[in-house]
């Protein structure tokens, strides 16, 4: 097996148009890589596309439809079929840089991730992690010369920060003894962040070369893509659905909005075993502080809210939502009433672990009830559990 050898994953749903220039550019690399094309129920021409490249380094998993995978299922199909120990996680809508491959793998070694420096057009704000500069917004738009030129001119920019986004390299080993995606957040949406998450607790290292590039038209693959009901800067009704759905996903798993800092590199803060204790609630109300917390007890149609929010989520909601007379057994009580219930309670709840950390609660303070808000809480034990969130069972 080759060790400078990489094996691109790239999922794709009817993505056509990116796709032909994000494989040609990875062919266009000094060193001709795997790729790796995960053809997610495609309507487009993609697979008949493929069936005629006649590329003996390109494979192949072909999902025939009608439903979609998603790129969760997707990504970690493509990984476990990766025939090289390197895998880039790599999407449709992105061209790779003139030695893109050499950049990364300077910086590549075993418990390591190696993000490439996305360039994008002006469609998202700016930020510190990316460049953004405008070669094309759609595909036929795309400047191969133009961007051919600028890229060479940023080949000794030596800047190394600490973040971690798509695209990213590392060893197929390493991103197995994670266990890959959680399938909680399949489709999509929020499933980026939850890995990264994982990649931290785990001790992986993060690195991004500015001098390796990718040019990311961005969110094409189901946020604007036409084919989802969405369009340029268009959110489509798809991604809106698994979106909402996915964020709720991810504060009943980490207890938080995503964090990170300004490069991108994830910010984990404690995860704590929290009940809610809610009287006069209503279901609209159930349903917002539900996620928050491993538990709540309510006086509300709680039989209503499992039967309407459990195919939102894999979590079994007979588990978390329980009558308000329920014993209670959390290391964590927080009692709040409806009626007083106000926008920056809930900003509280957001901002949980800060505060705990700024009470500096000590074990002689376990059992006292102290008032945040209109938020009452009784701590009887501040363990965690972070390190039981890397690896999926």
């Amino acid at each position: 097996m080759e060790r400078n050898k990489i094996t691109f994953v790239i999922p794709s749903r009817n993505n056509l148009e990116f796709l032909k220039l994000a494989y040609d550019s990875i062919r266009k690399l000094e060193t001709k890589h795997e790729i790796l094309v995960l053809n997610d129920a495609s309507t487009d021409g993609t697979q008949e596309w493929i069936d005629n490249l006649n590329d003996k380094d390109l494979i192949v998993h072909h999902n025939p439809g009608p439903d979609r995978i998603g790129i969760v299922g997707m990504f970690d199909k493509g990984i476990e079929m990766a025939r090289t120990e390197i895998i880039f996680a790599f999407h449709s809508d992105m061209i790779a840089a003139p030695d893109l491959d050499k950049n990364i793998l300077k910086h590549l070694e075993k418990g390591t991730v190696v993000t490439a420096t996305r360039v994008e057009p002006p469609l998202h704000p700016e930020g510190p992690e990316k460049i953004v500069k405008n070669f094309g917004i759609e595909p036929e738009e795309f400047d191969q010369g133009e961007w051919d030129v600028w890229c060479e001119t940023q080949l000794d920019n030596l800047k190394l920060t600490e973040g971690i986004f798509a695209p990213w390299c590392m060893y197929k080993e390493d991103f197995l003894a994670i266990g890959g995606h959680d399938e909680l957040f399949a489709p999509q949406s929020r499933e980026d962040s939850d890995l990264f998450n994982r990649f931290h607790l785990a001790g992986y290292k993060f690195k991004q070369p500015w001098n390796a590039l990718v040019y990311h038209f961005t969110s094409r693959g189901s946020r604007f893509n036409k084919h989802a009901g969405g369009n340029t800067k268009v959110d489509s009704p798809e991604w809106k659905k698994t979106n909402h759905k996915n964020l709720r996903n991810y504060f009943r798993k980490w207890g938080s909005v995503v964090r990170h800092d300004k490069y991108m590199k994830p910010q984990v803060l404690p995860v704590y075993d929290v009940g809610i204790i809610l009287k006069n609630s209503n279901l609209k109300l159930i349903g917002l502080l539900e996620p928050w917390c491993n538990t709540i007890y309510t006086d509300g149609d709680y039989t209503q809210y499992i039967t309407l929010e459990q195919p939102n989520t894999k979590y079994n909601l007979k588990n978390r939502v329980k009558p308000y007379n329920n014993e209670k057994q959390n290391q964590i009580l927080i009692e709040i009433d409806g009626i007083k219930f106000v926008e920056q309670d809930y900003r509280y709840l957001e901002q949980f672990s800060e505060i705990l950390k700024e009470n500096n609660i000590l074990e002689e303070d376990f059992g006292d009830k102290f008032e945040v808000g209109n938020l009452e809480i009784t701590i009887f034990s501040l363990d965690t559990f972070e390190k039981e969130l890397i690896c999926i069972s």
